[in-house]
């Protein structure tokens, strides 16, 4: 009986090999005027993702103006010295295609999915509003009170968002990562034609931006096309260093409470600060990557799903996270929503002796195989996403990585070891390095 268990999972193991084994063709180059473009070869259906990201996020945005980043992304569906307000969507859309956008702490990118043979003019109309804006005050006006809209209804409605921002605030004293993507709604609010234009004015240059283009594309075309439509916009001579304020040691736990009469199951969540993927060096992020999965990647096998859901009734749910796409250091995060009649005070004394445990205990083998299999098959699956590579090139090469290391990537994660995971996780559980959070419909229940 074992070795029909056994068998398909070894046979699994040796296919799985032998896919990872192929990448991605990828062509990288560079235009005269400092734009990287990157070329993903996929020509299994006429079809092409193309995307501009500028190296420049929410993290990148000067003091008093938070959100200028992403107001500037909605600001460029308006109208070009050559295009309409609204005019470059709708052009997308009468060609088949579909187009958005998206802000991060470290990115903004614009993209497009369309028939292959539309691929000029993505190119005519992007490069078009990367130097030809046209705003209105009316368009700021507009645009102002549509992002306040926005926080409205994502973050000012959702207790959970609202909690996760003052974590987050709590964790980032002085870095730009404690300041809310879409912004603080006093600076929105006040958010000028003035603030706007600057940040585009130094930020949206082809030596700030990369260029990416996947599907049924061949590389020749595309530096004909890119050096046509990108080539002859001149590069911004005084494009700054990217620079950051940094992060002064942490040297004490942070705790806070948040209270929120909409809240409906309380919980207790962690975060501690935990080190990125860097260039060269990625073995670190992807033990945490693991980490992540051994403690509450699943409610049914992970190490704080037994312990505090099965093996004991503290638990309604347990999870874990870590997100190693980040520029600078970023967080890894645990959480626990406590059973009916649980105190978050319990429930946190039983997440930290469940995390006792595991570090005394060490890593279940088994486990870590069964998780080592599933990375390797969602790296193969996320082959078959042409967009979804597109996107992982690009935050990416944002992010200070570069092209070999997005493709060493499923071989670092094949490569760690059990003492890889437990030296990472010795490293960021640090109480000193954290923000515990109880988040609450009610302050009194902590009394009780």
């Amino acid at each position: 009986m074992i070795r029909v268990m056994f068998l398909p999972f070894a046979m699994l193991l040796t296919s799985l090999t032998a896919a990872v084994a192929k990448a991605e063709e990828v062509t990288t180059f560079a235009l005269d005027n400092g734009m990287e473009v990157v070329v993903i070869e996929d020509h299994r259906a006429p079809v092409v993702t193309h995307m501009v990201w500028y190296r420049v996020g929410s993290a990148d945005e000067p003091v008093g103006v938070s959100g200028v980043a992403h107001f500037l992304e909605h600001l460029l569906f308006k109208a070009t010295d050559t295009l309409e307000s609204g005019e470059f969507s709708a052009t997308v859309a009468a060609n088949g295609g579909d187009d958005n956008a998206f802000t991060s702490y470290d990115y903004t990118a614009y993209f497009q999915r369309i028939a292959a043979d539309r691929l000029p003019l993505m190119m005519q109309m992007e490069a078009d509003r990367m130097e030809n804006i046209r705003l209105t005050a009316e368009d700021i006006e507009t645009e102002r009170q549509v992002i306040i809209e926005e926080r409205n209804q994502r973050t000012e409605t959702s207790p959970g968002a609202l909690a996760r921002e003052q974590i987050r605030a709590a964790q980032y004293l002085n870095h730009r990562y404690g300041v809310p993507i879409i912004g603080w709604m006093h600076e929105m609010e006040a958010l000028e034609m003035e603030d706007t234009l600057a940040f585009y004015d130094l930020y949206y240059s082809p030596n700030n931006a990369i260029l990416v283009v996947a599907g049924d594309v061949y590389p020749d075309d595309v530096r004909a096309l890119a050096e046509q439509y990108y080539g002859v916009i001149p590069a911004e001579p005084d494009l700054p260093e990217r620079i950051r304020s940094e992060e002064p040691p942490q040297r004490a736990e942070r705790r806070l409470i948040y209270e929120d009469g909409r809240v409906s199951n309380d919980y207790v969540t962690r975060s501690y600060l935990a080190p990125e993927r860097d260039s060269g060096a990625q073995e670190q992020a992807a033990a945490l990557v693991y980490l992540s999965e051994i403690l509450g990647g699943s409610s049914f096998t992970s190490v704080l799903g037994t312990k505090l859901t099965f093996e004991s009734d503290i638990a309604l749910f347990t999870g874990a996270g870590y997100d190693a796409g980040s520029l600078d250091d970023t967080t890894f995060s645990i959480s626990v929503v406590p059973a009916e009649g649980v105190s978050l005070a319990d429930a946190e004394a039983a997440m930290d002796q469940a995390l006792a445990e595991f570090m005394e205990e060490g890593i279940d083998p088994v486990q870590l195989e069964r998780i080592r299999t599933q990375l390797r098959a969602a790296e193969i699956y996320a082959r078959d996403d042409v967009d979804g590579l597109a996107r992982r090139y690009g935050a990416a090469l944002t992010q200070g990585l570069t092209v070999a290391d997005v493709q060493a990537w499923p071989d670092i994660l094949q490569a760690v070891t059990a003492e890889d995971i437990m030296a990472a996780a010795e490293l960021v559980f640090d109480l000193n390095q954290s923000v515990t959070a109880y988040v609450v419909a009610s302050r009194e229940e902590l009394t009780q």
